[in-house]
């Protein structure tokens, strides 16, 4: 079978392996599709702190049920799949107490473990997620990032009747909007500096989209939900200027959830952040009742992921997706690889 490996930043090589046997405890899929994220661009620019090469990358993914091991009972062969990608230690006090996405040694597959980006890939059962059979094997390689907006929104509690305010117009601050309105936000504001992104955001559903190149975002957040601003600003953006944003507008006594990787060391107004008493949180990954509750979303019709997708690639592309993303960075979204030839 055929492996990626991405062998240093912005070298990708396509190496035959043996196709592996799933041990006891495992599954065999298929790999189908897989989402290029953020995280990835940063490993193929070399930018990534956690990474080291070579790697085989790719944990945005669907795929179909080859083959069981031996004592696998909840998987049945041929059923559609996603896989979740985190793999930890067990024994840490975060996984003791059921934060296993907080593991004091947890590695992420494609990282700093091996990655999905193979034509076949033996995994334990416990992190394979089955999916509905009428959805679609591209929202599949989805679900792994709508996870990623879920876990997000529910570290805000009940967000039900809450107006919300995203910061931040890209993939995963899309997708928080979405969540939040599934959730039962009353109604979710995003802003960006993209036009091109606002739109997209406002065609999955967005209450309000605001440029903040054209517009004060604090004149924004009152014109929006009113004096009372909003109860909760996620940061989706991940820089100083939307932080900045968020720390200074917020309501007294508010929530501001970081959900982005923060580029680079922040410099915040602490200051103000005591003196309105904001609850300043952040949000790592998911656990699987937050799968769970993506797909869920999903098959109510409550999310919407097929506007997100921009383009795919054939798996031996997997560079020429890159290329594509760096020339195309305002007008992406998602990139599918398609691993399987047609």
């Amino acid at each position: 079978m055929l492996q990626q490996v991405m062998t240093a930043p912005g070298k990708i090589e396509f190496r035959e392996i043996p196709t592996p046997e799933p041990q006891p405890g495992e599954a065999l899929i298929k790999i189908m599709k897989i989402g290029v994220c953020g995280s990835d661009i940063h490993v193929y620019h070399g930018e990534h702190p956690f990474t080291s090469y070579p790697v085989t990358q790719g944990h945005e993914v669907s795929g179909l049920v080859e083959k069981l091991g031996e004592g696998v009972t909840t998987l049945t062969v041929g059923q559609k799949v996603t896989i979740q990608p985190q793999v930890v230690c067990g024994e840490c006090y975060p996984c003791r107490h059921g934060k296993y996405n907080l593991c004091e040694s947890l590695k992420v597959m494609g990282f700093q473990t091996t990655g999905v980006a193979s034509e076949y890939f033996a995994v334990d059962a416990k992190k394979v997620t089955p999916l509905p059979e009428d959805m679609s094997l591209d929202e599949g390689a989805m679900i792994e990032p709508l996870a990623v907006a879920v876990h997000a929104v529910r570290r805000a509690g009940d967000v039900t009747g809450q107006d919300i305010c995203v910061l931040g117009a890209g993939p995963i601050g899309i997708l928080v909007a979405q969540a939040a309105k599934g959730m039962g936000a009353r109604r979710v504001m995003v802003t960006d500096v993209s036009s091109l992104r606002l739109d997209k955001a406002k065609e999955c559903g967005a209450d309000f989209c605001v440029n903040t190149k054209e517009k004060d975002f604090g004149e924004a957040l009152t014109e929006c939900f009113g004096p009372d601003k909003a109860d909760v600003i996620y940061d989706c953006a991940g820089n100083n200027i939307t932080m900045g944003q968020a720390i200074a507008h917020a309501r007294k006594g508010s929530t501001i959830i970081l959900v982005a990787v923060f580029a680079g060391q922040a410099s915040v107004d602490l200051a103000v952040l005591n003196d309105h008493e904001l609850d300043l949180n952040t949000s790592m990954m998911y656990r699987t009742e937050d799968y769970a509750a993506a797909i869920e979303l999903v098959n109510q019709g409550k999310v919407s992921l097929a506007p997100l997708i921009s383009k795919h690639f054939a798996f031996k592309d997997y560079l020429e997706a890159y290329k594509f993303i760096d020339e195309n960075r305002e007008s992406t979204m998602k990139v599918i690889i398609n691993v399987q030839a047609t």
